[in-house]
């Protein structure tokens, strides 16, 4: 059973029906009980950095998360929920994040060039060889929605990048750890292969 933790931060039905569509049972829950059990675990989210992190330690997710990693589950986070794994976010100063890996998140520059926030279509990057991308060409296009974007402390996390007036992390990947600022679930076929890589990851 995949698990999509519900912490009122949206975005959760389409997710979903994605993973459904690929054949896969899926449950939103909070529940503590089916989220240790769960197969894979996914964080999706859409809305502010500060806000967020405010469900997740009022419904007493946070050591909850940090548990289903450490365990060796596979646990993808989509959008919000990639930023959420990271330590701090320009967003909401002050506030801390999961902090299950090194980086921070940054604001995109006002310009007259690009609008922020960043909605639509854009290109991937590798700068290596990942099994979340496994199958998918350098270059595929995905689709975003955000204005603020990840710095990764370690370079090695990094599993895609992409440009929007500067070239930003877009993906990262650590051991059992997958996230995406892009959403999977709404990037036609190319976000179906990269959720039906991850649904066939297995524990560590």
């Amino acid at each position: 059973m995949t698990v999509i933790i519900d912490y009122d931060a949206g975005n959760i039905k389409s997710v979903e029906k994605a993973v459904q569509y690929l054949g896969k049972e899926a449950c939103i829950t909070r529940d503590p009980s089916k989220i240790r059990n769960a197969d894979r675990v996914i964080l999706p989210g859409v809305g502010a950095f500060g806000d967020a992190m405010m469900k997740l330690e009022q419904y007493e997710l946070v050591p909850l998360i940090h548990e289903v990693v450490e365990n060796g589950t596979p646990f993808l986070g989509i959008c919000l929920g990639l930023q959420l794994l990271f330590d701090s976010s320009e967003e909401s100063p002050g506030v801390k994040g999961l902090s299950l890996l090194p980086g921070k998140i940054v604001r995109f520059p006002d310009s007259n060039e690009r609008k922020v926030p960043q909605i639509g279509w854009n290109s991937l990057a590798f700068p290596k060889k990942t099994r979340l991308f496994d199958g998918v060409e350098e270059g595929s296009y995905v689709y975003f929605v955000h204005s603020y974007y990840l710095e990764a402390g370690d370079r090695n996390d990094v599993a895609a990048t992409s440009d929007y007036g500067r070239v930003f992390d877009a993906a990262v990947e650590h051991g059992n750890l997958f996230a995406c600022q892009f959403h999977p679930e709404k990037s036609s076929d190319v976000g179906l292969r990269i959720l039906k890589n991850f649904l066939e990851i297995s524990s560590c």
